[in-house]
């Protein structure tokens, strides 16, 4: 079982850029599929990337697509989110997602994953 810490949240503006970090042990990270979600309040936990291999290109939702950037460091056990020109909609918990055993098949669902981190606080300001 891999276990999952996220990291980087915080207060940004809008426009402003975020970098969120997840960072994985007790497993061997390649054999994972990688995914952020988040979630608002009131509002279910939406998928916002994915990447299965480290050299694969990253699926993202399309409330982000354009604006953020997944990538993962399988020798580090870390995953990240680069958030760019970020927006008051964007404000949410981030959560860091594992699926074990890879697959080109999209996954963009909650019940994909298996494993969770514990959620980071992004707020954009307007």
């Amino acid at each position: 079982q891999v276990r999952l810490v996220e990291s980087g949240g915080g207060l940004v503006q809008t426009g402003g850029s975020l970098r969120l970090s997840c960072a994985g042990s007790g497993d061997t990270f390649g054999n994972y599929i990688l995914a952020w979600f988040r979630q608002a309040p009131g509002k279910e936990r939406e998928f916002v990337g994915a990447q299965t291999w480290s050299d694969s290109n990253p699926y993202y939702g399309d409330s982000v697509k354009g604006r953020f950037i997944i990538s993962r460091n399988n020798a580090k056990g870390a995953v990240y989110l680069q958030m760019n020109s970020l927006k008051p909609e964007d404000t949410a918990v981030y959560y860091c997602a594992a699926r074990y055993g890879l697959t080109p098949r999209p996954l963009t669902s909650t019940s994909h994953y298996n494993f969770w981190g514990q959620g980071t606080q992004v707020t954009v300001s307007s």
